[in-house]
């Protein structure tokens, strides 16, 4: 099993943090990752982006080339990015904020109303959960068991009542898939 995985969004949306638990939570379940993030000029509103690869196999290298799938949380991510999937790849697209449309049609596209299903449980803060959930669910490169058990690991500060939350968006996005 080899996953390459690109998240797009802009500074703010959780792009590297959900880039982390993507990571930590292939470790827990057993596998070789790698994780290697790329920030804009700004953080906060620039451009972000990380690449992950979840494997079962020792991985050579962090860069993502060509990535299985592509999560993108906002418009120029899908115009950046969509042409890098390849064939036959999957795209995740946050349809709450992305209103064009791939231009491709030799990939899976799945749309996620990401920042609408945050916003019902309390906040668009954790829209990144939700699209990490939605990945999981159509992957199966990590499971939900993984994230949950991770989410301490990468957000040791947070509240109990935060990660219970943040556990909430992960099932959310898997019901929305």
């Amino acid at each position: 099993m080899y996953q390459g995985v690109i998240m797009s969004g802009f500074g703010g949306q959780g792009i590297i943090s959900a880039g982390i638990l993507l990571a930590y939570a292939g470790m827990t379940d057993g596998k070789y990752v790698t994780f290697f993030p790329a920030y804009g000029a700004e953080m906060r509103g620039g451009t972000a982006n990380c690449s992950v690869v979840i494997s079962s196999d020792e991985v050579a290298s962090p860069v993502v080339a060509y990535p299985d799938t592509l999560v993108v949380m906002n418009e120029p991510s899908l115009s950046r990015f969509e042409a890098s999937v390849r064939k036959g790849g999957l795209l995740l697209i946050n349809s709450s904020l992305v209103a064009g449309k791939p231009k491709r049609d030799d990939i899976k596209v799945n749309y996620v109303q990401a920042n609408e299903i945050a916003e019902k449980l309390g906040t668009t803060k954790i829209a990144n959960m939700v699209m990490i959930g939605a990945y999981s669910k159509l992957t199966g490169a990590i499971s939900l068991e993984g994230l949950k058990k991770s989410l301490k690991k990468v957000f040791p500060r947070a509240r109990q009542e935060i990660i219970d939350l943040d556990t909430e968006a992960l099932k959310k996005g898997m019901e929305a898939v």
